[in-house]
């Protein structure tokens, strides 16, 4: 039986940390203070403490969450029995694996002679003004006003392996992204197993844990459960971050709300199979792991060579679940999305594909883009169907891969017809049509060109069968070579014709791999593939899709301002999945668009007004229809609905999200949008059911300034306090009603 007193070790770190030279003053201003024994990041409503334990050379936390001054109280620690060693009872920064800590370890590193035993010590640190960048992967970037950055150095003496850990502070965000560089400094190759981007052991607090969950058709929607001891979590396995679940995490205290309440959120900027921990140890403790997926790494590392991590941001909010979504939101808008469209210059389009599928030739083509100018549309894009010389793509058994106009739907190739609609105007503006097209090139159908010439660059695992999903396999875009094929291709038609959009998606999972490592080595390549052709076409609005909102993702909103939030374009439905993808991301990066119906994925028709008003909830609204079949009435309806959708963009695309009412939690969702300066702001307000013989609700708005006037649709003033404390009310008939308003501080 061994006993070991805390109470010497925690009598000398306090000694150490009063001889530091930090000052309160310090400790709470500045974004990083640092004495090589204790820590400080801070930010404004933010405070991330951790400190060197003197005995153990480890790295241990003592505090994430509101702002604290200089000294705090560090952790109790009693006698130790049992087989939970002292290791295994304090909240550690990096815990390593084998020596005594049961809990998930943020990294597995398996030695050359076999053995996966690692012991991490602190040996430096070092403070730099701004971040730097990570070398082949997305990040969130700023300037020196911005961000600071602390690198922590440990290592391992009986590997000679290091780790830097990195911690970004952005104060404005209460934002700390952090990340990890793993060194082979030894002689012989090691394998890195596993390893989390962040790893957190939070206090002995009861906590409840928020995820979205879904599938193809019905993403993000939310899943709330209490935090109980042992491991509980979720990830990918699909070789992207996926429908199934994102890469996403909050936990909160059990009374947090939409309002108000302590809430911790974690959001991976990754597109790659992920893994999320959160794990309750037998002393109360909440550990949280978010990072690659243990099943699809394997990493070799060389000597001299370094794996890292991706980043994970971390946001902390003493505002509710709703605070932590305006701080990422406003993180990635201004901080993560690199593209000049990021908030502004979002037209409306008609997307071809739920209008005509593969049916089309050159003169359906143009007669479709015609009818969207008249209706107020201001970009066509041409969805799937349009290329394949020897395997034309008729429909979705053929020609992926092949990026050459279709010869017999359009002779002349893409320019004249990008030019006939590109000519047109839209209606009752000066505007003429943009153009827009639609690519797939991670993926390869047998029936092409391309895998006749080039079977080996699909996936595969030796001799197993290359299973196809949707008619297609996999590209290996670990290979250079075929990440280069891509990019010319893509380039080709880019070059060839007028087109200022691009609509690029991705149809199906990853099954059979040579390795595991070659989910992350893909990761990579798609990442540069990303990075050279938006650097090289930076005029050109890129929007990601992967069967909808199966790689909604902050790794490729790096590249691509805007993501197809789903293939459900079902208005009621829409709501959920919307507002859902936005617990992490921003309204902006969201496109939606308005459908015919029935819907062709739920079968259910909903009012053209309510299927509109949904869909201009995201910074890129659109038509997915052909209005030449549209009744009378809902075709009259386009240009007005058009005009209200520009009217509101700007507002969606800059401004704040507040989540009023949930759809799972009320008949009558609710949504405001205030914009960055405050001055204006647009109320969603729907009803999903009928309302008979019943009062109406009213819908509290918050955010708004509570002393000032705000003009509601140019009409009757209210205050921002009645406003916010007595609220509006709408009385609808029947079901699926909406409502849009809007509102002028006086």
């Amino acid at each position: 039986m061994v006993h070991l007193s805390r109470g010497v070790v925690a009598t000398c770190l306090t000694l150490l940390a009063h001889s530091s030279g930090i000052t309160a003053e310090e400790s709470s201003t500045n974004p990083i203070v640092a004495d090589g024994t204790s820590f400080a990041l801070n930010g404004n409503n933010v405070a991330y403490r951790i400190h060197v334990d003197n005995t153990t050379g480890d790295l241990l936390g003592d505090h994430f969450g509101g702002s604290v001054g200089a000294h705090i109280p560090l952790e109790v620690v009693g006698d130790v029995h049992g087989w939970n060693g002292y290791i295994g009872r304090v909240r550690r920064e990096f815990p390593d694996q084998g020596r005594g800590d049961f809990r998930t370890p943020a990294i597995r590193i398996r030695q050359s002679q076999g053995y996966t035993v690692s012991e991490f010590q602190y040996k430096s640190y070092k403070i730099i003004p701004g971040k730097p960048a990570l070398p082949g992967l997305p990040a969130t970037t700023g300037t020196e006003e911005d961000v600071s950055t602390l690198v922590i150095s440990l290592y391992d003496k009986y590997s000679d392996v290091g780790a830097d850990l990195s911690y970004s502070i952005f104060p404005k965000y209460d934002a700390i992204v952090r990340s990890v560089n793993i060194t082979n400094h030894g002689k012989a190759n090691i394998t890195i197993e596993s390893l989390a981007s962040l790893s957190v052991d939070l206090p002995f607090e009861d906590l409840d844990m928020i995820s979205l969950r879904g599938d193809w058709a019905r993403e993000a929607h939310r899943e709330r459960k209490k935090v109980t001891y042992g491991t509980q979590g979720f990830g990918s396995s699909t070789g992207y971050s996926s429908h199934l679940h994102n890469p996403f995490l909050a936990l909160t205290e059990p009374s947090a709300t939409e309002s108000h309440g302590e809430v911790w959120g974690f959001s991976l900027v990754y597109t790659g199979s992920f893994s999320v921990n959160v794990e309750k140890g037998s002393q109360g403790f909440t550990r949280a792991l978010l990072g690659f997926n243990p099943s699809q790494l394997s990493w070799n590392l060389p000597p001299g060579e370094t794996l890292t991590s991706p980043e994970c941001v971390s946001v902390y909010s003493k505002d509710g679940i709703g605070g932590m979504s305006r701080s990422l939101h406003r993180l990635y808008r201004k901080h993560l999305i690199k593209s000049k469209f990021a908030t502004s210059d979002r037209p409306t389009l008609l997307n071809s594909w739920e209008g005509l599928y593969f049916d089309y030739n050159q003169s359906s083509i143009y007669d479709l883009a015609k009818e969207a100018a008249e209706v107020g549309a201001k970009l066509f894009v041409l969805d799937d169907g349009w290329f394949g010389r020897e395997y034309p793509r008729l429909s979705d058994d053929a020609g992926l891969g092949d990026w050459i106009p279709n010869p017999d739907r359009f002779p002349d190739g893409l320019g004249p017809i990008v030019k006939n609609i590109t000519d047109l105007k839209a209606a009752n503006s000066s505007t003429n049509m943009r153009f827009g097209i639609w690519f797939e090139p991670e993926m390869v159908n047998p029936n092409s060109t391309l895998y006749n010439e080039h079977p080996d660059w699909a996936l595969h695992a030796g001799p197993y069968p290359r299973t196809e999903r949707r008619n297609q396999l996999v590209l290996n875009l670990a290979l250079p070579e075929v990440q280069d094929y891509i990019i010319k291709s893509v380039s080709d038609v880019l070059k060839s014709a007028d087109i200022s959009y691009v609509k690029w998606d991705n149809n199906r999972g990853i099954h059979e791999m040579p390795s595991p490592a070659t989910d992350h080595a893909y990761i990579l390549g798609m990442y540069r593939v990303f990075d050279e052709l938006t650097t090289q076409f930076p005029d050109i609005l890129w929007e990601g899709c992967a069967s909808g909102g199966g790689r909604f993702d902050p790794g490729v909103l790096q590249y691509f301002p805007q993501i197809w939030t789903s293939d459900n374009t079902d208005a009621i439905d829409r709501i959920s999945i919307q507002l859902g993808t936005s617990l992490a991301y921003p309204p902006s990066a969201m496109g939606a668009h308005l459908s015919e119906v029935p819907n062709q994925q739920t079968g259910r028709t909903v009012p053209v007004a309510v299927r509109g008003h949904v869909a201009m909830m995201a910074g890129s609204f659109g038509l997915e229809l052909d209005p030449a079949v549209m009744n009378a009435e809902d075709k009259a309806a386009l240009p007005g609905l058009i005009a209200l959708a520009e009217k509101v963009n700007p507002i969606v695309l800059t401004g704040d999200m507040w989540r009023l009412n949930l759809p799972e939690d009320s008949n009558w969702p609710a949504v405001l949008f205030i914009a960055e300066d405050g001055q204006k702001a647009v109320l969603f307000v729907f009803q999903l059911a009928p309302n008979v013989a019943h009062s109406w609700p009213r819908v509290r708005l918050q955010g708004l300034d509570a002393q000032a006037s705000y003009k509601i649709d140019g009409g009757v003033v209210y205050s921002g306090g009645t406003l916010m404390n007595i609220g509006l009310q709408f009385p609808f008939k029947g079901d699926y009603g909406s409502q849009v308003v809007m509102l002028e501080k006086q």
